[in-house]
């Protein structure tokens, strides 16, 4: 018996995809290169894969279909594309939730730590040579002795093979000279001229969600240009797991998000290069961070080993190659680093972190956190510095929240209460739906006035007089449950409400409690209590832009004093940038990965009852 297939028309694509029966419409759009941004990774358990039926025979409407759309939203014909199984030719248009634009993503570093002097030594030398041919053949020499010099004779050459086969043209004219470039002795270029004033290297830090560039001048260690986007790779899932199940799906898919972030990458390369006036054949050193999953799907490894026990990764230890090899279209010759991993999901962007915020040296409990999508956690005491990785899920970047967004133009990014609820975007623009800092910032609001209970509940009926604005905010919403309007529709910018739901305080105590307990973990592993902190340093592109009296009042970080609390900016990103220009740092980085003891979360034995204990919210704070 044969299978039955339909044909499906995206009306954003130009060409029908045959869909076989039991493949839903986000399978077929993921298989056949058309983006459906899934978050939840095809879970049904968010809203931003959705669709609407054109055309063709309309689906009676599943169980995650109900709990994620309105009841408008499905007699208007829209359903969740990962639930979506069509029956007949059909007709869809992709309905992404909102349109982003200019993200706000740190590329800002802070300020490298003063107690830990290091040295500007990139390993990369240029040296301007004027060759000479010989007058007579009886000279014992060779073309490629005329173009380095006598000196590279007698041992043999280190030199890539392509570099050997671009001699012979570069033996057209020598009359203006030749530079020839150098890593740690290893010969990676030859260039016609005097180019020995350019040098630079790019370092990046890839993250779940963000990905950020910077370009270095490796002569002067000044950071020339810096650029950033959103990792590509999110249409395929907002967090670690979804990305790594659909890896596991099929081989193809490891190459697919290999090469989503490989040209995003080269695109970044080329921004940040016009926009220094640079020519990327003039960058001979890559240095990258990331989290485990990142650092695999960067070289084209399956990640599947780290998304199940015993979370092994494949490789461990810093890599090498050819920047070429990789995919990334820099110099010929330029070298690519990928800084060590530790273990399971505490990556490299963790090793930079530690890198560069000095933790290792700091007196006192000092704890790091990189607080994102995936948080990591290190702590340094006494005993040495221990980490974990917590798997805090797509909420703080506005996955799976009803109206929730990245930080981008229109945003609402904080949140205070008076007589009435006072909102900022991002932008200073009419507000299009809420990110992370935005939703702490009112959870933390509301539990003031008492419209949140401790428990996460919302209360319809507050139990203390609050001002008429504030009531009239309350309301039952479409599946009947409390809601809270935080924008009316005349002043938002699609001219719908946006709201705070019952789901979405849900969504954030699973965040908050992934993340506070692995700090919590960390600090009975090193014996310690939460008064013995010294300091807090928050870290990544989210943990700058926490409000932090907000984040204590939700109990996202521990409650200690708030001048112990500091941010450290893309601390990720430095540590990168220090390996980039010190070849003496990328080798402490080896050994500080290896120093780390790593405590695996789901193994250890007193996480679940932390995890179940923070899921509720503090009664008040110091």
């Amino acid at each position: 018996m044969g299978t039955h297939h339909t044909t499906v028309r995206f009306s954003e694509a130009s060409e029908a995809l045959d869909c076989p029966t039991g493949d839903s419409l986000l399978q077929l759009a993921q298989q056949n290169g058309v983006d459906i941004t899934a978050t939840c990774g095809g879970r049904g358990r968010c809203r931003s894969c959705r669709i609407k039926l054109v055309e063709g025979n309309l689906p009676e409407p599943t169980v995650a279909d109900r709990a994620q759309l309105s009841g408008e939203e499905i007699r208007e014909r829209y359903r969740l594309s990962c639930q979506c199984l069509l029956t007949s030719d059909a007709t869809v248009s992709i309905a992404p939730p909102i349109n982003e634009t200019s993200f706000q993503i740190l590329s800002e570093t802070g300020e490298r730590d003063e107690g830990h002097v290091w040295k500007l030594d990139s390993g990369i030398t240029k040296t301007y040579l004027h060759p000479e041919r010989p007058s007579t053949e009886s000279q014992k020499t060779s073309e490629s002795e005329v173009l380095l010099g006598a000196s590279e004779s007698g041992n043999g050459l280190d030199i890539g093979l392509d570099t050997v086969r671009r001699i012979p043209e570069m033996l057209d004219d020598i009359s203006g000279g030749v530079t020839v470039t150098r890593f740690r002795g290893q010969i990676l270029s030859i260039e016609a001229g005097d180019t020995s004033p350019q040098s630079f290297g790019l370092a990046f830090d890839i993250g779940t969600t963000t990905v950020v560039a910077y370009l270095i001048n490796l002569i002067t260690g000044e950071t020339v240009s810096s650029v950033s986007g959103l990792n590509p790779q999110t249409v395929f899932g907002g967090d670690l797991i979804s990305r790594i199940t659909f890896a596991a799906e099929q081989p193809s898919n490891v190459q697919k998000l290999h090469s989503r972030i490989i040209a995003y990458l080269n695109d970044l390369s080329k921004q940040a290069c016009q926009l220094a006036g640079v020519e990327c054949d003039h960058v001979y050193k890559a240095v990258i961070v990331g989290n485990t999953c990142m650092h695999h799907l960067l070289l084209g490894i399956d990640p599947t080993s780290v998304g199940k026990a015993p979370y092994l990764p494949i490789i461990r230890h810093s890599y090498a190659c050819s920047a070429r090899e990789a995919g990334l279209r820099l110099n010929r010759g330029a070298r690519l680093f990928m800084l060590p991993l530790v273990a399971g999901f505490v990556g490299a962007d963790t090793v930079g972190m530690i890198l560069s915020t000095g933790i290792d040296d700091k007196p006192g409990i000092c704890i790091a956190a990189d607080i994102g999508t995936n948080a990591e956690v290190v702590l340094s005491g006494p005993d040495g510095i221990i980490a974990c990785s917590s798997p805090a899920g797509p909420a703080l970047e506005g996955g799976q929240i009803h109206d929730g967004m990245r930080a981008a133009l229109g945003a609402i990014d904080k949140v205070s209460i008076d007589e009435d609820i006072r909102i900022h975007t991002i932008g200073d623009v009419p507000a299009l739906g809420i990110c992370g800092s935005g939703l702490i910032d009112a959870v933390a609001a509301l539990l003031d006035v008492g419209i949140i209970a401790p428990s996460g509940r919302m209360v319809l009926e507050p139990e203390k007089q609050l001002p008429e604005p504030l009531v009239g905010r309350l309301r039952l919403g479409a599946d009947d449950r409390p809601e809270f309007v935080l924008v009316w529709a005349d002043s938002s910018a699609n001219r719908t409400d946006i709201v705070l739901s019952q789901g979405d305080i849900r969504e954030l105590q699973l965040a908050k409690a992934a993340i506070i307990s692995g700090v919590e973990a960390l600090v009975v592993q090193a014996g310690v209590a939460t008064d013995d902190i010294a300091e807090f340093m928050l870290a990544g592109g989210f943990g700058n832009y926490l409000n932090i009296h907000s984040a204590r009042r939700i109990g996202l970080i521990p409650d200690i004093p708030a001048d112990r609390i500091r941010y450290v900016a893309n601390a990720a990103g430095s540590g990168a940038q220090m390996a980039l220009l010190s070849e003496t740092e990328r080798d402490r980085a080896d050994a500080l990965a290896e120093s780390v003891t790593h405590i695996s979360l789901a193994g250890y034995p007193e996480f679940q009852k932390m995890y179940l204990g923070a899921m509720g919210f503090p009664k008040m704070i110091r």
